[in-house]
């Protein structure tokens, strides 16, 4: 481990983070705000930091190894989560452990709130908010990578280490820095076409661009305490749905379709055709019974609301136009589990990953005809490839992994004072990196405790970068040379 290059690329993406703090600052300006000190104090704090950082080592040149990008991402994401959550603290009547959870919650994308009033919140802070998202969607990291090519040879171990899904060896341009670059460049272009078609279906431009943000990035933080039910328009909805599908498809087909321009790409690839009609299938399912169980008189209004809710929340975005822990019979717990599901791999969703979930069922499918034919050889595939047995063990552990930290999360909210509903229903919207729950955090974590913001901030970390990024650290072996 090189400890002179992990602090020379911690104080240059500390430097890239407090350039940020200039976009919220000037929006203040824009609406005639004064008192942004809570942004102009913070930025100053982490330019100094990282320019201390990176000054003594600004000649060297880095190579990064695996246990660098691990250190790095880890770091990183928690500092910019409590670095983050000063212009909150600053600027809110607000605690920092809750300033520190609605930081982590937009970072990681995950949505979840303590905050109330949002209509008559400054449009600084709330453009704050929904920028930190934007930015965390893609990966401070990959962002680092797409604007500092400087970082030089060994980047991609910060992508291994920050970027989602299994298959993370996959490149789409033989250079990082130019993956990076034209991940975020697809990335850019989506959110601004997000805004365009917001601001034609009827929203002011400062909501059409907020929304935007989240949107893109699945992290579901709305400008208004009724989030996307505020316009009441189906145009809206339309606009929002599309494009949480889109930002939940592997960005590396995005690429392919635009490169090769083959739209019908999406259909082929078989992780985003499964979540495609995973989504068709809950969509429907949902809607039924909504009809059946007469919580809509129409058909259409039960299709509609179930369509919106269900692609909320199976992309991890959040967004709500009703609250759907009011709704009937199982409905309410099947969208909770929906969520472990998630989007796909090389996306900005939460969850689990389709790709895993595919995998998982092709190998109890196997092992179930591994029972009948014990002699024969059944290697599990996808798309006509064999799957090597690399990646089926890295999904088992993850899956094994994923389980032990739940249970140990669950029980220690528990511990906290939340009942087992609310408990639950915490560390999934936390993990999977959702935003709304059940029970006590159905709606916000306001009455949760400071010790329980604390553990679900762990939780969203542990979320966004799949669980073994931070595992890892603690493993002795880790810090052995």
């Amino acid at each position: 481990m090189q400890l002179v290059v992990v602090t020379r690329t911690a104080g240059l993406l500390a430097g890239i983070f407090s350039l940020s703090l200039l976009l919220p600052l000037l929006v203040g300006l824009l609406y005639g705000e004064r008192h942004l000190g809570n942004f102009l104090l913070p930025g100053a704090l982490f330019m100094v930091v990282g320019f201390a950082l990176w000054y003594p080592w600004r000649k060297l040149q880095p190579r990064f190894t695996r246990k660098d990008g691990f250190l790095i991402v880890a770091l990183f994401w928690g500092l910019m989560s409590l670095l983050g959550a000063m212009p909150l603290w600053l600027g809110l009547d607000i605690n920092f452990s809750s300033a520190l959870f609605e930081s982590a919650s937009a970072i990681t994308t995950t949505g979840a709130t303590v905050l109330t009033g949002l209509d008559d919140l400054p449009h600084s802070i709330l453009f704050y908010r929904q920028l930190l998202q934007w930015m965390g969607g893609m990966g401070l990291i990959v962002l680092g990578l797409a604007v500092l090519p400087m970082l030089g040879i060994g980047g991609m171990q910060l992508y291994r280490a920050e970027a989602p899904g299994p298959m993370k060896e996959e490149k789409l341009t033989p250079r990082m820095a130019s993956t990076a670059r034209a991940l975020w460049m697809i990335y850019l272009g989506l959110t601004a076409a997000c805004a365009l078609a917001y601001w034609l279906a009827g929203m002011g431009p400062f909501d059409a661009i907020a929304h935007s943000l989240s949107t893109l990035s699945t992290g579901g933080f709305s400008t208004h305490d009724a989030s996307l039910g505020h316009f009441q328009s189906s145009a809206v909805e339309g606009v929002a749905m599309f494009f949480m599908l889109l930002a939940s498809i592997n960005f590396a087909v995005h690429f392919h379709v635009l490169h090769h321009r083959e739209p019908l790409h999406y259909l082929r690839e078989p992780e985003a055709r499964v979540f495609l009609i995973f989504v068709l299938v809950m969509v429907v399912l949902v809607g039924l019974t909504l009809r059946l169980e007469g919580a809509y008189q129409a058909l259409g209004d039960s299709f509609r609301d179930a369509a919106f809710q269900v692609v909320s929340v199976v992309t991890s975005t959040g967004y709500g136009t009703v609250d759907f822990t009011q709704w009937p019979d199982y409905l309410p717990t099947l969208l909770l589990f929906i969520s472990f599901v998630g989007g796909c791999g090389g996306s900005t969703a939460g969850g689990m990953k389709v790709m895993r979930v595919m995998l998982l069922f092709k190998q109890g499918m196997r092992e179930v005809r591994k029972l009948i034919h014990p002699n024969a050889v059944l290697p599990v595939k996808l798309h006509g490839m064999v799957i090597e047995q690399r990646v089926m063990n890295a999904v088992w552990g993850f899956f094994a992994a994923y389980a032990a930290v739940f249970v140990l999360l669950m029980l220690l909210m528990m511990h906290t004072g939340l009942d087992q509903v609310s408990a639950f229903a915490a560390v999934a919207t936390c993990i999977n990196n959702l935003g709304p729950g059940l029970g006590e955090v159905a709606y916000n974590f306001q009455s949760v405790s400071d010790a329980g913001k604390w553990i679900s901030v762990l939780a969203m970390l542990m979320g966004r970068l799949e669980i073994f990024t931070i595992l890892i650290l603690l493993s002795p072996a880790f810090w052995k040379d």
